[in-house]
């Protein structure tokens, strides 16, 4: 519309506002807004079209990120009260990337505390709420990016992804994400910051309410960059060049671990019904020792007993934490782990990467559930019967492969209920070529009623 001059960019932005002032006192997403200098440069942007300047590929397209994410002059708390007054000196690589592309940031929106959690609560901006149901979390840590991009307030955002982080939220609000391979994507400027024996399970992606957006925004955000260490230089490919055809593809409902309830698995069963008419081949399979990626994920994260998390907030100068980050440093157990217990528990991590990239050596695509249920309830997602519906997403952090989250299926709560699908390293053309396809014959993204 913009290209097109059906619509001025500074239009563009305060429609966008509009209708963040609309929904925001009910979701409470959006917890920085940078409306003064959005309107600035959207000016700006359209004096760009009028003179007929070269423009780039978002040229005056809003966006959004996480308060994980840094902005230059912007508060950066991350969730945390001990961050509260912290304000960023830079934009993290993402966000600079963003804007050499053209697009303009509405603000920052709610995380859990440190990213530690599967909802979005903390001391410094409280709870945001699933536009689908008030009672239910819209996922985390990107909660807030996905409640308010399926309410509309954004088109685009960004978000990152240790644990789930980008594809749970994506499921919870009915919208789509993708997590990247790990090395794709600079995650400089992310706090907390990704390093250490956890940095391979940590990625930065893209959020929006169509799978096309994803293919759009992502190669945008790939490549080195100056500070990140881990991030290689590897050709990309267009999800429209992939023919989907013949594509091999792998299908469960059942991860071992929680099975899915019965409306998430004919969701992911119709996913495969559309692929299979599409014509890929299609196999009941799951990767052998999936069952064990929730354990062995989560034992890695809790190997120092919670030490690093201790550490972290200390740091932060934060001496209250939330109830949410309460509960997961319960989960870190009491005692370390010895250095010879951790060189079995990584030997073992790797064993298990091997396993299924072996297993990988059939399939071209993975289908699957994103949880094993729609949103839960607020406050819920620690207790021991809940936490692991989110086991699903673990597999592709453990093996930092690429998966993407697109919308299958409603509940009979009329919740939206996500399928995930994965891919082989760097092969998020094929990820994405394939939830094309799902979400053409699912429907997508369905806007709530808010």
């Amino acid at each position: 519309m913009i290209r097109l001059r059906e619509a001025t960019v500074s239009e563009v932005v305060a429609a966008h506002y509009a209708r963040i002032d609309e929904v925001n006192p009910t979701i409470n997403a959006l917890v920085v807004p940078t409306l003064d200098r959005a309107m600035e440069e959207a000016c700006k942007a359209d004096g760009a079209l009028a003179r007929g300047d070269e423009v780039g590929p978002l040229h005056g397209v809003p966006f959004t990120v996480k308060d994980a994410l840094a902005v230059a002059g912007e508060p950066f708390s991350g969730g945390t009260l001990g961050r509260k007054n912290v304000v960023a000196d830079a934009d993290a690589t993402v966000v600079t990337r963003m804007r050499a592309a053209g697009a303009i940031l509405l603000g920052k929106t709610n995380v859990p505390e440190g990213c530690l959690a599967l909802e979005t609560d903390n001391f410094v901006y409280g709870r945001t709420n699933n536009p689908y149901g008030l009672s239910r979390t819209p996922g985390g840590s990107s909660g807030g990016e996905s409640a308010l991009i399926a309410c509309g307030g954004s088109p685009i955002g960004i978000g990152s992804d240790a644990g789930g982080s980008i594809r749970q939220p994506a499921h919870c609000c009915g919208i789509a994400g993708l997590k990247p391979t790990a090395g794709r994507v600079p995650r400089t400027g992310h706090w907390p910051a990704f390093t250490g024996m956890t940095d391979s399970f940590n990625v930065v992606g893209p959020l929006s309410r169509r799978v096309e957006d994803l293919a759009l925004v992502f190669p945008l955000l790939v490549g080195p960059n100056e500070s990140d260490p881990h991030i290689a230089s590897v050709a990309l490919s267009a999800p429209t060049d992939i023919d989907v055809s013949g594509q091999r593809v792998a299908w469960f409902t059942d991860n071992g671990v929680m099975a899915s309830d019965t409306e998430t698995a004919a969701a992911v069963k119709s996913a495969v019904d559309a692929l299979r008419d599409a014509g890929c081949e299609v196999t009941e399979d799951r990767p052998p020792g999936i069952e064990r990626s929730f354990e062995t994920l989560f034992s890695v994260w809790r190997a120092d007993a919670g030490c690093g998390i201790r550490a972290l907030l200390k740091s932060a100068g934060t001496e209250r934490v939330h109830p949410l980050t309460a509960g997961f440093q319960r989960k870190q157990g009491d005692e370390p782990i010895s250095a010879a217990e951790l060189a079995v528990l990584l030997a073992g991590l790797d064993e298990l990467r091997s396993e299924m990239w072996r297993w990988m050596q059939s399939y071209d695509a993975i289908v699957s559930p994103v949880n094993a249920r729609p949103a839960v309830l607020h406050g819920t997602s620690v207790e021991p019967e809940v936490f692991p519906v989110n086991s699903y997403v673990y597999p592709y952090n453990l093996s930092g492969w690429p998966a993407v989250s697109v919308r299958g299926g409603t509940s009979p709560e009329d919740l939206p209920i996500g399928v995930q699908i994965g891919a082989r390293p760097w092969r998020e053309d094929v990820a994405l070529a394939l939830a094309t396809v799902v979400e053409r014959a699912s429907g997508g993204y369905q806007p709530p009623t808010l």
